[in-house]
């Protein structure tokens, strides 16, 4: 079995993975912002966050998973400036800030669940930790890399020598070809640590500070949280690829200025989902959500499944039809394990192919045709079955607690697959043919088991 590789955003390469500490692992993910619902393409990310949980859990490593709930502090826009994202779903909602997070928070957490998505080791929110975020931006002020103008206190991304490596940003082309209005601002790249409320409205989340009352920049939160709950330096820091430009180097900079570490050992990020080659994301208005594919008759699982086509870090082109090859490839997957009964002991040289795929940094599309090549073997039915739901701990889908819905077959086809039953015991194969065709004429189809033949509804293709 291939020993685990991870491809590291940081040096840019795929990596044995080592632990820092024996057995351990501790993994941050940048959570929600809890202003709407999550869409599909959100939710790819956390698939590919809980596939890499059950990697490393498979590999004998006890995970400490770690989720953010970003509920203040992220404006519209990363340049620190227009309205909190909070402040904005509140009025679009007619709901207040607290309760909208409420609202966003039950709903992502039904999506996960929905997804077979394991539950972090600690949730938490960034309302509920700004006592840490405080603590955290008073070290980086004692350290000498903040200023302050009228609207906040801000980080000097000057004064570190390797500012933005983790996205390879060109700094001085950056501060060339700026095209924005800088304001107060020293650097085109320095960031907001905390944000002064307006003077001409109190906001429905603001805290007293050192600086004055205000609240935290939506950056800050993520290096107090990680530091609180892993240390300033621990082993994964995963995300979407839309942070490796800003939110992450910003993460970095905050934990060198005040710890000295780039704060991960490990920085892994899945890519975008695309619409029509276009990136999805809630900005650009309608949205897919998960309850989207549920309306339409789709098992969350099978967006699940779909996700696995591609590799983590390919884009992913959604469509009706891909869907719709999904859901059919997991009823079948599903169907096959369920027929083959009771497992005995998993196969060891199946394992091992299975698991050196996922282990070879997470490709889950070669993992996948494993288990094809799986179920077209020649194992016994209970060895496969057993092989199958050793799988399954890495990909969640569900096959152990599997059951097919009680159908009610017709009393008239259950009369023909009877005399079909009687003819092939009598090696009456053209009666059998003609028998099987009356069947499907009627809607249905049979299949021969090791434990009898099996009468199942014909299904067909959805249209959407």
């Amino acid at each position: 079995m291939k020993v685990l590789q991870l491809y590291d955003t940081f040096t840019r390469s795929t990596r044995v993975f080592e632990p820092l500490q024996p057995g351990k692992v501790g993994m941050y993910a940048c959570g929600p912002t809890v202003y709407d619902y999550a869409h599909i393409g959100n939710l790819r990310t956390y698939i590919f966050e809980d596939i890499l949980r059950r990697t490393l859990e498979f590999n004998g490593y006890l995970v400490k998973h770690v989720v953010n709930i970003t509920d203040v502090g992220h404006l519209v826009s990363d340049a620190d400036t227009g309205e909190d994202k909070m402040e904005k779903g509140s009025k679009k909602a007619g709901k207040s800030a607290w309760e909208i997070a409420e609202m966003y928070i039950k709903a992502f957490q039904d999506d996960i669940h929905k997804l077979g998505i394991e539950e972090p080791t600690i949730w938490c929110r960034a309302t509920d930790h700004i006592t840490e975020q405080i603590q955290f931006i008073e070290c980086i002020e004692k350290k000498g890399y903040t200023y302050r103008t009228s609207d906040g206190i801000y980080f000097d991304t000057s004064k570190l020598s390797d500012y933005g490596f983790l996205g390879r940003l060109d700094i001085k082309g950056l501060q060339a070809g700026a095209r924005i209005d800088l304001g107060e601002k020293i650097n085109p790249t320095d960031f907001a640590l905390w944000k002064f409320s307006p003077k001409d409205h109190k906001r429905q989340m603001e805290w007293d500070s050192p600086w004055g009352i205000g609240f935290p920049g939506w950056h800050i939160e993520c290096s107090a949280m990680s530091v609180k709950y892993l240390g300033p330096f621990f082993d994964i820091h995963c995300g979407g690829e839309d942070h490796i430009t800003v939110h992450h180097p910003n993460e970095i900079a905050q934990t060198e200025a005040c710890y000295g570490s780039h704060l991960a050992n490990f920085w892994m990020h899945g890519h975008f989902l695309q619409l029509d080659a276009e990136k999805m994301s809630k900005s650009a208005g309608e949205f897919l959500r998960l309850q989207s594919l549920i309306d339409r008759g789709y098992d969350p699982l099978a967006y699940r499944f779909f996700c696995m086509s591609a590799h983590y870090r390919a884009k992913l082109n959604f469509t009706w039809e891909s869907l719709d090859s999904a859901a059919q490839s997991l009823d079948k997957i599903r169907t096959i394990s369920f027929d083959l009964g009771e497992p005995s002991h998993a196969d060891s040289e199946w394992v091992d192919r299975f698991i050196s795929e996922v282990n070879d940094d997470l490709n889950m599309p070669r993992a996948v045709a494993v288990l094809w090549e799986l179920i077209k073997s020649d194992l016994p039915a209970r060895v496969k079955k057993a092989t199958l739901l050793f799988y399954d701990r890495i990909l969640g889908l569900g096959l152990q607690d599997y059951h097919p819905n009680e159908e009610i077959i017709p009393e008239e086809v259950m009369m023909l697959a009877k005399q079909r039953q009687a003819a092939r015991m009598e090696k009456n194969w053209a009666l059998g043919d003609t028998l099987r065709i009356q069947i499907n004429q009627k809607g249905y189809e049979i299949e021969d088991t090791a434990q009898g033949p099996k009468i199942r509804k014909k299904k067909e293709v959805q249209n959407k």
